[in-house]
Order: C-alpha cells, then structure tokens, then sequence
C-alpha cells in the first residue's frame, strides 16, 4: 500500500484524456436475427461513426465510412435490423436506407431524399420484402410540419401495434397504444379496426410495446406510477398487469431515443427478461406473462446499465455497463425455465477494441456510493451517487485536514438519470484527488413518475436548488469551498442557471462548465427541433404568450449575465439542433462584454453531444486545465 500523499487534486494519474477515447468504443444496440438467431452488436467508435458489427464472428458488416445511425427526433436511435442474414440500416450521411449480406456491399433500398428519415424497422414475415419502419419526413422542415409515422408489426403481421402521443406531451408523460387489423394489397398495409389499448394523454404512459405470441402484446404501462409490464390479449380485446401487484420501480426509462428494448421474451412468449431500475442501477426480473405472479429477480446482476435487450432461442443478450470495469455485450442463460440463477457470457467487451482502459489498474477505480439526501422543509428525498478520491499510488492528501475538491455534474434530459455506471471521465477527476457527486434532482427518471414530475413548472429552478442542497449536504466530505457545478444540455441550462440567478449564484461555486448549454429560453422556443417543440410548457409552467416573464426576466441565463461573476467555461458545437451554437455564443458575449472570466471552445462538425476522440479529448482537458487554474492547482 503507497504511502505516498499530495494535495488533492494534484494526483498524477494513468487516466488520461486520451487513453479513454483513443480506440474507445461503446455499444449502442444489439440486435438478433430472428431467423438464423445470429447476435449483432452496433459500435459506437472513436472516429465518431458507427459501426454494425456480427458479435461472435468480431466482424464488421457495415463500417468504414459508412454511419449507422438514424436522426429521427434528433436523438436517433434502432437504426438497423437484420432479417435472413440480410441488414437494413440507415446511413445517417444521406438518411437514406441501405440493404447489405454480409461481405457484401450496401445497396440502396430508398430513393435519394435528404427530407426522409427512417429508423425503427421491421420486417413482415408474411411479406418478407416489405420493411416496416417510422418515417419522420422533413420536407416542410420546421418543427410544426414535420411529420412522423410510427409502427411496429406482429409476427405473423395479422395485426399492427403502434405507440402515438400528442404536444404537449412528451412520450413518458403521455402516450397510447393501439392495434389494429391489417390488411396487405399492393405492397402496402392498411391498418383497419384500431383499438386503443391503454395510455392516456397527459396522465398515463405508454411505451416499448413487443408481440409475445399471435395474439398477445407485451407493453410498459406506467398508471401504476411506475413503468411496470402489461399485456393485452386480442382474443378478448382486454389490456391487464403482467404482475401480480404493481412494484415501486420502473421497468424501463424515458424513451428519448427509439428502439432499445428493456425487456426480450422467450420464443412462444411465456416468460419474459425484464430490467429495473432500483438505486440508480438496472436490476434483472424474470417474469411469467400469462399467469399473474410476484417477478423473480435474476441472481446474481453484476450490471449498473442493462439495455436492448433480445432474446436467443431460450437465452437472451443485451448490452451492458458495469461500475468496476468495461462494458460489453453479454449473453444471459438460465439452468432451467422456473430458475433465476443467470450465467453470464461476455460476447464482446469494450476493452477488446485496443483501447488503454484494459491496462487500468483496478484498485484506481472509485466505486458508486448512492446517496439520498432529506430536502426540507418536508424531508423530500433527493438522489444522487458520489464518487470519492481513489488512487493506489496515493494515501490521501498531505495537507493536514484538507477535504477534497469535486465535482458536481448535473446530467440532461432534463428526464434522464445518472447511473451508477463506469464512467473514465469521472474517474479522470477521482484519481487526480477530486470527488464527483451526480445529482439525480427533482425530475429525473428511474424512481417513478411522482419523483420526474417535480420539475413540472419549476425547470431552472428546482434542479438548481436539488444541485446546491446536495453538495452542501457532503460538508464534511468535501471542501465546499472547491466546488465547481458541470452538465450538458438541460444540465448545461442549470450551470448556467445556477451561476446567473440561481441561489448563492455568486458565492457558492467555484466555477463552473457549461457543454451545450441553454441561455435564452425563448430563442429556445423558436429554434428547436419537433420532438420537444412543447416539452418547455410543462417544465415551465405555462407557454410563453401566457408566462412571458418566467421564460425572460425570471429563468433565462442571458437576462442575468451580468451577474455571473465565477469563471464560466462553454463548450458547444456547430451542428446542433438541439440547442444551436446562438445559445453559447450569446451567454459568451454578454459575460465578455463586462470583463467577466469566461472561455468559448467551439467544436467543428459537432453536434449535440461530442462523439470525434479528438474533441473529446480536447473538451476534458480543457475543462480540467479550466478547474486547475481557477482553483490554484499546482499540478
């Protein structure tokens, strides 16, 4: 054991900035083809493209230049499928839908139309050239004309189920199911006879739903106040709980992006894998879906991040993040159909591409320690995760008493979560001697619908308060006097917020780094995309013809720049259309204009969220160099 000690914040570290993005990858889907039962994974790569990759065979079908990726709602998402050993994939260059064997070369399935956007595919057994998909069609590309058709089709294709909901809604707060007869002539299929299962606009959430056999249809149902499994029958037109009784945790999250299934069923659809969440991590379920019974949960589950999960024969594969070390894609198996003891094999792990990561000691990593703090004045409670200092080459700090600096990272969304997954980028910070505490505020996802709808009418506000009642809440563990508040998208928005007018703004961070973050919320208004057109009138509480001053003069950064007075880092880049580059450069501006300390790194060909290795090594180093030099970190 090292007896070696340094100031925190100053610990040499073998985490760089490079090491965990050079040759890094992440797995963005699985998927399985239903007929030859080969696994596939997709690959999310250092060059910023992505990769359809054949697990077992460790070989690429679709990579090089190509990108597999879909942009429907901006955010993507289930941007191929394979079917008879063929794949059909979206080319996020073009948006155009390409077929491809594998070693062979990708042919176009859909005209040239920049306009068209297609992901979510299935194909008709019935009618196997026809593929099935949503199409989210641009051609009068502002947010109130684009259109989007979505379905999903059965595996006999007699009957078409689809989820739809309606502005102002967004999909988690409320949605509906329905199925409908189908009828194919002509290379086409008309829905005929739509019923509406379950879902409610505005109260009830609808969400991944999948056929478990001909005549039944597995969905999450969130009317319980939790995201739980139902099941409709089409014999008797009825919709009913998969459980027994309803259970306080949610079986899946937030659908921002499409595809990613939480849950697989086995061929014949009697039983089920299910994944929830409890503590900030995924848990597994087994489930009987036709006789009503108290799930099972899965033994052991050495996994933080379960998703897009499919079923294999009798066995089932997904992807998976753990909190010691690198995610992969995992086969799950099971001794016998009434067992809940799960084998896992590691069918491809992060740490094969070459990436420096394998070569971590892993003593260096800093383990999650979940937190839930009581909010006053009714001991509310707010969840977070802190990661303390962890490096084997040190025995802590060698100035007697000293606490250490951290990090406080608010995640986006705003309807998202921070998980206890392995994170390099905090443990960048944690091995250097810095502490890291992600706040999951009032509003996030995982602890049921009550917990997300907080933040309804209170965006700006409440996730800033959560962020500042948490870290005070870690007074005697880290020095308050060091911390600095970090977060991208909505969490850039509270950064932003939380340094302008939000509570002690001037006074109790240190500094603070804002990734794509929103400064002017009525240019928000009018420059966005579809997908969140009206997400702001519930997190603010009204539109703004109705509250004008809240979006202006109560909640947007720009109209209190003047008095941020910590030292401001922005990060943004140029493609996006999420938050546009307006947003950065605006708050950049204002803060420059009054002699305030601020720095604009702006990042070519990049749009909301990074993905190019080389930008992302640039952005975390000079985020840290940022840290160093306002705090006075000698390194």
């Amino acid at each position: 054991m090292s007896t070696t000690k340094a100031p925190y914040g100053t610990w040499k570290s073998p985490i760089t900035a490079e090491a965990i993005n050079a040759n890094s990858i992440n797995f963005s889907d699985v998927l399985v083809d239903p007929l030859t039962l080969v696994t596939y994974h997709i690959e999310s790569r250092s060059t910023g493209l992505n990769a359809l990759v054949s697990t077992a065979a460790n070989h690429d079908v679709v990579a090089g230049e190509w990108n597999v990726r879909s942009g429907v709602h901006e955010y993507g998402g289930a941007p191929a499928i394979v079917y008879g050993g063929i794949a059909y994939f979206s080319n996020f260059a073009d948006g155009r839908v390409y077929s491809v064997r594998e070693g062979g070369a990708p042919e176009a399935v859909t005209p040239e139309n920049k306009a068209h956007l297609f992901a979510d595919f299935a194909v008709a057994p019935a009618h196997p050239s026809l593929l099935v998909a949503i199409l989210e069609d641009h051609t009068n590309d502002t947010p109130q004309t684009v259109e989007n058709t979505l379905c999903v089709i059965d595996t006999a294709a007699k009957s078409l189920a689809w989820v739809q909901w309606h502005h102002p809604d967004m999909p988690w707060e409320g949605a509906e199911l329905f199925v409908a007869d189908v009828a194919h002539a002509d290379g086409t299929l008309r829905a005929l006879n739509a019923t509406h299962i379950a879902g409610k606009k505005r109260d009830v959430s609808v969400a991944y739903p999948a056929w478990a056999d001909d005549s039944t249809l597995v969905f999450m149902n969130d009317a319980s106040g939790y995201y739980n499994p139902w099941k409709y029958a089409t014999a008797t037109r009825t919709a009913a709980p998969v459980l027994a009784a309803p259970v306080a945790e949610d079986f899946a999250r937030p659908p921002w992006t499409l595809g990613s299934p939480p849950y697989a069923l086995v061929p014949g659809g009697a039983a089920g894998l299910f994944t929830a969440f409890r503590g900030g991590a995924n848990i597994l379920y087994v489930a009987d879906i036709h006789t009503p019974a108290p799930p099972r949960e899965v033994a052991p589950c050495p996994f933080a991040v379960i998703a897009s999960v499919r079923s294999v024969g009798p066995e089932f594969v997904f992807a998976a993040l753990r909190s010691d070390g690198p995610g992969g894609v995992v086969r799950c198996s099971f001794a016998g159909a009434e067992s809940a003891a799960a084998v896992y094999t590691v069918l491809k792990s992060a740490s094969q591409a070459g990436s420096a990561t394998a070569n971590f000691p892993r003593e260096i990593i800093s383990p999650p320690l979940p937190r839930t703090f009581a909010v006053p004045p009714e001991d509310a409670p707010l969840h977070a995760v802190l990661y303390k200092p962890v490096n084997p080459a040190y025995a802590g700090s060698s100035v007697p008493g000293e606490k250490p600096p951290c990090i406080v990272n608010v995640h986006g969304g705003p309807t998202s979560l921070a998980t206890t997954a392995l994170s390099w980028e905090q443990q960048y910070y944690t091995s250097r001697g810095w502490a890291w505490l992600d706040v999951n505020y009032g509003g996030s996802s995982g602890y049921g619908r009550e917990y997300t709808a907080l933040l309804a009418g209170k965006w700006g506000v409440k996730d800033v308060a959560d962020c500042l009642q948490a870290a005070k809440a870690l007074a005697g563990e880290i020095d308050t006097a060091r911390v600095v508040l970090r977060g991208g998208s909505s969490g850039g928005y509270a950064v932003l917020s939380a340094l302008s007018f939000g509570p002690e703004a001037g006074t109790f961070y240190a500094a603070g780094a804002s990734y794509y973050g929103i400064s002017n919320l009525r240019l928000l208004t009018q420059f966005t995309h579809k997908f969140e057109l009206m997400y702001m009138i519930k997190l603010m509480g009204g539109t703004i013809d109705a509250i004008p001053d809240v979006y202006d003069k109560d909640r947007s950064p720009i109209w209190h720049a003047d008095r941020i007075v910590k030292p401001l880092l922005i990060l943004q880049g140029t493609e996006d259309k999420v938050v546009p580059p307006e947003q950065s450069e605006a708050i950049y501006r204002s803060i420059q204009a009054r002699g305030g300390k601020v720095k604009y790194i702006l990042f070519p060909g990049e749009g909301h969220g990074f993905r190019k290795a080389e930008n992302k090594i640039k952005a975390l180093e000079a985020e840290i160099r940022w840290y160093e030099e306002v705090l006075g970190l000698a390194v």
